[in-house]
């Protein structure tokens, strides 16, 4: 759990300062949630499995690229959502809620970390399952395939 962590501050700080830079240069509080995301993704992805799950099952390396990108957009929609509700939902009443401060705090903060709850349970369940005690794992990086015996 601690490198999980580690991976996702890292991806954290991507994610906050690329969504501030683009909010900053004017673009859409959506949009800009998107792109951040989806840059922290391809970090996160990289962590995770490198670091993280480097253990795990690796034999299909584009599935499990896809199916960890899957299951990140639905920790994005559930960021997206507080995001929505705060910006616009709320914001449509108290213009408060349309603030940076406010951006931050509910896609950011509240956003992230129920997000984050989903994506630790999916990506561990569905993505860098864990080898079964004992067996031989694949792993395939870069077109090369090497063998190694699971902890």
């Amino acid at each position: 759990m601690g490198k999980f962590g580690t991976v996702g501050a890292i991806a954290f700080g991507v994610d906050l300062l690329i969504f501030n830079l683009l909010r900053d240069a004017g673009s859409e509080t959506l949009t800009a949630k998107t792109v951040s995301t989806t840059i922290a993704t391809t970090l996160a992805f990289l962590g995770n499995r490198y670091w993280t799950w480097r253990h795990g099952e690796h034999v299909h390396v584009a599935r499990q690229y896809t199916t960890f990108f899957a299951l990140n957009a639905v920790g994005l929609g559930i960021a997206l959502a507080c995001l929505a509700i705060s910006h616009y939902g709320l914001g449509h009443w108290w213009p408060v809620f349309r603030s940076q401060l406010a951006d931050n705090v509910s896609g950011q903060l509240i956003g992230t970390a129920a997000g984050t709850l989903f994506r630790f349970w999916s990506y561990r369940k569905f993505v860098f399952r864990a080898a079964a005690p004992g067996t031989s794992t694949a792993h395939r990086t870069g077109g090369v395939t090497s063998s190694s015996t699971a902890p």
